[in-house]
């Protein structure tokens, strides 16, 4: 096997010295690059063309996230939006142009090219190995990263945070408590008592935000409903029983989740459509269906729930 895709399936990425120490010169380095075969994504630190790819704008982030701490040392940990990212924390909407990390030895904050150096006080304990990268706890990460984030932004990452068990509602608070006199922190109060574990998306949590924004109740998130007989037929997104109304979230990770190695989008689409049906036959309830779109309407798609709450009722 080459040793450079080995090194990229590793970690995924090189260093200079690392092609260097397997015999490629300056004038290889280069003309890799020119002829579209490496991508060399940040100074020192290259990818081979058909993996960076094949990695969405997430992916890609990570990948220069390990490339920073392979080059600043032991004198940084990842965190804001790159330590959200690192634990597996969902984002939506953030800024993933920068890499962010907060430095443990006392340094300056400043931009450096493509890092954001933060200075913040670290304890020992602040500071975790998530597969042998340095990063913040992860309740931390997700308030630094809310910081600078729309309030629907960062209910994205408290769900998720939750949602993942990374930490308890308890710890969230607990933290947000120390942080709440940093900067850019007071407004996240709402969004740290709406955080919700139940939510599966980042659209559940945009579109929950929207009922909030827009004066409407409060659902039940990951509604259950039940047969005559007790059994469980299906779970439906959010649920408002005292106005027989269920919800879902249609966005395609949904969908894809869903979809079994050689499987057929259409027969997803189609199971999911009788799972509906099922659920409304053993409520009676009316189902609103909302997709990224509708979260870009506010206003309309407030107006449309409240219609079908009148008209359910």
């Amino acid at each position: 096997m080459d040793p450079l895709r080995f090194l990229v399936d590793e970690h995924g990425f090189f260093t200079r010295a690392e092609a260097r120490a397997f015999g490629y010169g300056d004038r290889d380095v280069a003309a890799a690059v020119r002829q579209g075969r490496w991508i060399r994504f940040r100074r020192g630190s290259y990818s081979l063309a058909d993996a960076w790819s094949a990695l969405d704008d997430v992916g890609r982030h990570r990948v220069r996230a390990h490339a920073v701490l392979r080059s600043l040392g032991p004198s940084v940990a990842l965190s804001h939006v790159s330590g959200a990212l690192e634990h597996g924390i969902d984002t939506w909407g953030l800024d993933l142009s920068r890499v962010h990390v907060t430095r443990l030895d006392g340094g300056a904050g400043r931009v450096e090219g493509d890092v954001v150096h933060h200075e913040g006080f670290c304890l020992d304990s602040d500071v975790h190995e998530v597969d042998g990268h340095r990063v913040l706890v992860p309740e931390r990460c997700a308030l630094e990263a809310a910081s600078r984030a729309p309030a629907d932004a960062a209910l994205v990452l408290f769900d998720s945070l939750l949602h993942r068990q990374l930490a308890s509602p308890e710890d969230l608070m607990r933290r947000f408590t120390l942080m709440q006199y940093w900067p850019r922190t007071r407004h996240l109060h709402l969004a740290v008592r709406m955080a919700d574990g139940r939510a599966e998306s980042p659209g559940e949590s945009r579109s929950r935000y929207l009922f909030w924004a827009h004066g409407l109740p409060a659902p039940i998130s990951q509604f259950e409903v039940y047969d005559e007989h007790g059994a469980l037929i299906g779970v439906a997104d959010w649920g408002w029983p005292e106005h027989r109304l269920l919800g879902e979230f249609d966005g395609r990770v949904k969908y894809g989740r869903l979809l079994e190695p050689g499987r057929d989008p259409g027969d997803v689409v189609f199971a999911e459509k009788q799972r509906e049906d099922r659920l409304r036959e053993a409520t009676g309830y009316a189902m609103v269906r909302l997709v990224w779109a509708d979260l870009d309407r506010p206003r309309y798609t407030a107006r449309r729930i409240e219609r079908l709450m009148r008209q359910a009722c």
